[in-house]
């Protein structure tokens, strides 16, 4: 059995395609599907359990935050393979079926991610990253990663010459489709509530990969992402106080100490650029 779980905030029109895309798309394998409403005020809950009865629904009091409220849904589920699923994803062709059958015929194989593409079917950038540096970590720090992308270290971080059209492994997949098998979940842990959001898959990759399980990227498992719908309602300073708290937590878990002091020596002047970006209304090239 897979479980599936979708985390969603304030994005009932997605989501409704994306349990859409799932009831109509993964008929060729046993499933259950959770659904997790991190205190929405949208309706979302509401049109879940009225149109969706087959999904199992978690109603949050208040927004938990990624980390824990998908281990909500990790300690309820009862799947040998787990996908974490975003309410903003629209499934292609029996995806999800594809990358249970890629996880159960290969053995070290612990995560698989689907091949994640745009609107308009081009593949999407982030789809699988390398594990960052503490110079990526550090210019993340400062918000300067979107002006920089067309430099050779963040093209080799994002992966932009690859195009995933064979089985490719990797260091990470985005969290919006990151499906493992239960056994990995029982070795390692859940994921880390420390993180509120960012980071979290990037650190269960990396915790996944210590313990010596295969990171894959699956090309004909395709998925459509519209891509950070629920957090882009979040103000700017308040993404990046969280991200910049996810990157110090993540750095503090497989850093140096002397690297892990360096980005919180960065983290005030991190703070001032978010503000002048935030007032002067500047964009990334």
């Amino acid at each position: 059995m897979l479980s599936i779980i979708i985390l969603s905030w304030n994005v009932k029109n997605l989501l409704r395609r994306c349990l859409r895309s799932v009831f109509d798309k993964t008929n060729d394998i046993d499933f259950e599907v959770f659904v997790i409403d991190n205190a929405s005020s949208d309706g979302s809950a509401d049109m879940v359990g009225k149109e969706f009865p087959k999904a199992k629904l978690i109603r949050n009091d208040d927004n938990k935050g990624f980390a824990k409220a998908n281990n909500q849904a990790i300690k309820l589920c009862h799947g040998e393979q787990i996908i974490l699923l975003n309410p903003d994803t629209e499934i292609l062709d029996s995806a999800l079926a594809k990358m249970v059958r890629f996880l159960n015929e290969h053995p070290k194989a612990g995560i698989v991610g689907a091949r994640l593409l745009n609107l308009d079917k081009t593949l999407q950038v982030g789809t699988a990253r390398r594990f960052p540096t503490i110079g990526i970590l550090t210019t993340m720090m400062l918000g300067l990663h979107s002006f920089l992308l067309k430099k050779k270290k963040y093209k080799d971080y994002y992966m932009l010459d690859e195009k995933f059209e064979h089985i490719t492994e990797v260091d990470q997949v985005m969290g919006a489709s990151l499906m493992a098998k239960r056994e990995v979940f029982s070795k390692i842990g859940a994921l880390d509530e420390k993180f509120w959001i960012w980071f979290e898959e990037v650190d269960f990759c990396k915790r996944a990969k210590n313990a010596e399980y295969k990171v894959f990227v699956l090309p004909d498992a395709e998925i459509i992402h519209h891509k950070g719908k629920s957090f882009i309602q979040q103000p700017k300073l308040k993404k990046y106080f969280q991200l910049s708290k996810s990157i110090i937590h993540y750095a503090s878990k497989h850093f140096s100490k002397f690297n892990f002091i360096i980005l919180i020596l960065l983290w005030p002047l991190g703070f001032l650029q978010a503000a002048l970006v935030q007032i002067l209304g500047i964009k990334p090239r």
